[in-house]
């Protein structure tokens, strides 16, 4: 046991007691898929195979620099799936990231796929997850998406790389007269459509069903998820979609138009003294990053035309998305209420004051919606507020849209459950929860009732994945919030249930305040 446990640093002793001791039948290998054999190894439970760093497109290096991604190159023999593919180019940014991976390149468009199948006939249900960090970060190795405990549930599971900041999202004139479809940037995104295609055609020699696929994905990755049932490259790749905290509704993340990315892309090259396209591609990965370090952000994503035909507010409201079955929401304190107060005071006082700058005329309005009648209701509703405007506001509205255009049913939850020793339910915490993935985060120390969240949260989204509803037996009932006269919202905690929108007049002012930007 000693051996085992030097070799897996994330994973607790007691999580490996409750495994099975001896083998179950596992997939035949080598698993066939169209590029070549694949093998793979197995999990901590036995019963679970696992294949990393699968390549789902050609090294985007060299002239494929800020291309859409290619077919895979075939390979000979049989090729060994042990280890997980480099992490895509980025800076160091957000201190919570644990890589698994081996390296950085731009080398890097590889996928995971875990398995619980015992041959490739079972035809399981699929998840396809994608990562957070703000398009300028993140990697599909990070131990929160392992995908070995929704496998454990009957649920093929796949992570999935994809180009980030100035390699996945520059736009440039040039790039768009050498692409046949007249589009730049968006690359990143269009690495997840082929990734969505290569699970469509190679999904089932693993055992999951190609017609059965849910995406999911957490800020970055759930606005990713709202842009990929949008596009209608994508959207018949889709059963199903589960967002955690964003979309491409709100402030935060906001599409550009081609022509305002390009301009941003021509200033760039101008900075670091290039001439033209070639010279950019000249440039090392590694000069191209430090070019960029100070402000990774630098590159939106893009109304481009071809991936987005328009913006992906305008495709919703037309009711043109993926008409599939949603499961999202957003955490308790999603931003802090310094993102509001700034130097002012959490009094009412300093809160008025607060919402006078931001707001000015409608200030009075903001404050009748985003009361403060006390220090802590100021505090309070200055959380609330922050939150909204970072991400509850540009979910909401993917979720009412939605369950307004698609005919489908539209789930939406609440998390508010800390993790031990933090006091709010802040941005991404919820991730090892949704995933069954507490012990793999070892700096902290989970108790009875963080498991018992954690449980009910992923028997919500493994219910989901399966059946198109989180709804199943020995869980709180949670109602869609547009098949009945009364919005109800799930609340994730200790004791989850299904409790009225209140908040319903937070995002009505805010859809009134982002109606001109849309």
């Amino acid at each position: 046991m000693h051996l085992v446990l030097s070799r897996l640093p994330f994973m607790a002793a007691a999580f490996l007691m409750i495994l099975p001791s001896a083998a179950s039948a596992q997939i035949a290998e080598p698993v066939h898929v169209k590029s070549g054999l694949l093998s793979g190894v197995s999990g901590l439970d036995p019963a679970v195979r696992i294949f990393k760093g699968v390549p789902f497109a050609a090294p985007p290096i060299g002239d494929l620099r800020w291309k859409e991604p290619q077919s895979v190159p075939s390979w000979k023999g049989i090729r060994k799936a042990d280890h997980f593919g480099s992490r895509p180019m980025q800076p160091p940014i957000y201190g919570d990231m644990v890589w698994r991976s081996e390296g950085i390149s731009e080398d890097c468009l590889y996928l995971n796929v875990w398995t619980p199948a015992k041959s490739g006939k079972e035809r399981l249900p699929v998840l396809v997850y994608f990562y957070g960090g703000g398009f300028v970060a993140g990697d599909s190795s990070e131990p929160r998406y392992d995908g070995e405990s929704m496998a454990r549930k009957g649920i093929v599971a796949v992570t999935v790389n994809y180009r980030l900041g100035i390699f996945g999202f520059f736009a440039h004139p040039e790039l768009t007269q050498e692409s046949p479809h007249h589009a730049s940037g968006n690359y990143g995104l269009l690495d997840q459509n082929a990734a969505l295609a290569w699970v469509r055609q190679n999904i089932a020699a693993f055992g999951g069903d190609p017609k059965k696929v849910t995406i999911a994905g957490e800020s970055a990755g759930s606005f990713s998820v709202s842009a990929q049932m949008a596009s209608p490259l994508s959207k018949h790749l889709i059963a199903g979609a589960i967002g955690e905290s964003g979309a491409m509704m709100g402030p935060t993340l906001a599409a550009q138009p081609r022509e305002q990315v390009e301009k941003n892309g021509v200033a760039f090259a101008k900075e670091v003294g290039t001439a033209s396209l070639a010279a950019l591609r000249a440039m090392s990965a590694q000069q191209i990053t430090d070019a960029v370090k100070s402000n990774p952000f630098r590159f939106s994503l893009t109304i481009d035309g071809y991936f987005l035909p328009k913006s992906p507010l305008a495709i919703y409201k037309a009711g043109e998305q993926a008409h599939v079955p949603l499961l999202a929401g957003w955490n308790a304190e999603e931003s802090g209420a310094g993102a509001v107060l700034g130097k002012e005071s959490a009094t009412p006082e300093g809160f008025a004051r607060a919402m006078r700058a931001l707001y000015g005329t409608r200030a009075d309005e903001a404050l009748k919606v985003y009361s403060a009648s006390s220090n802590a209701e100021a505090k309070a509703s200055a959380t609330a507020l922050a939150s909204d405007r970072f991400i509850g506001y540009g979910t909401w509205k993917w979720t009412d849209l939605h369950g307004k255009t698609s005919g489908k049913p539209v789930y939406r939850y609440l998390y508010a459950h800390p993790r031990p020793r933090e006091g709010g339910a802040y941005h991404s915490v919820e991730i090892e929860y949704a995933l069954g993935n507490l012990p793999l985060n070892q700096r902290y120390v989970w108790t009875d009732d963080d498991r018992k969240v954690s449980t009910t949260m992923q028997t919500y989204f493994a219910n989901f994945i399966k059946t198109s509803s989180p709804i199943g037996p020995g869980l709180p009932d949670w109602p869609a919030i547009n098949r009945g006269p009364a919005v109800n919202v799930m609340h994730l905690d200790i004791n989850s249930a299904a409790l009225l929108d209140h908040d319903r007049v937070h995002y009505l002012f805010l859809d009134k305040i982002y109606a001109d930007r849309h």
